[in-house]
């Protein structure tokens, strides 16, 4: 059995509409978030082994404040940016099997498209918010459309 948590990024700064969409950075609201988020994570008592996070400065940030609570590291995975459900399934499907619980931080549409397509059950994904699915396989490569199912979903507004 994997766990497999899907994360969407903290809320980004819109502010300046001069900056590129990859390169912007959380807000005030984004920067609470997070690091939040992380500490409920971590006083509920999940066991986050490993992060991939997305390029775009937002999610990478996001991920940045999960590692911290966690001391670990954050593996930059570019087809995150953008990714399709698709796209994310197929990063879960390639992690290295000796991690039992990952964590995935992209962006929607695609982190809520891919909660469905794992799970079978539809959500609303709001930025911060992270799915956690429990996934029967012993091997990330067996992990396939439907092989999951929904244990809890958590939003900062929770």
């Amino acid at each position: 059995m994997k766990t497999l948590l899907l994360a969407r990024h903290a809320k980004s700064d819109w502010g300046d509409p001069s900056v590129r969409d990859h390169d912007r950075t959380l807000n005030a609201r984004g920067l609470r978030d997070a690091p939040a988020m992380a500490s409920r994570l971590v006083d509920e008592g999940v066991r986050l082994q490993h992060i991939v996070a997305s390029t775009a400065l937002r999610a990478r940030a996001t991920a940045d404040a999960y590692a911290a609570a966690f001391r670990l590291e954050v593996a930059d995975e570019p087809t995150l940016y953008a990714a399709s459900a698709r796209t994310i399934l197929s990063v879960a499907a390639s992690l290295p099997d000796e991690v039992d619980v990952a964590m995935l931080v992209g962006h929607n549409p695609g982190m809520a498209d891919a909660v469905p397509d794992l799970t079978g059950q539809f959500v609303e994904f709001p930025t911060c918010a992270i799915a956690e699915c429990a996934v029967d396989v012993d091997s990330w490569a067996e992990l396939i459309e439907g092989s999951g199912r929904m244990l809890r979903l958590r939003t900062p507004k929770q």
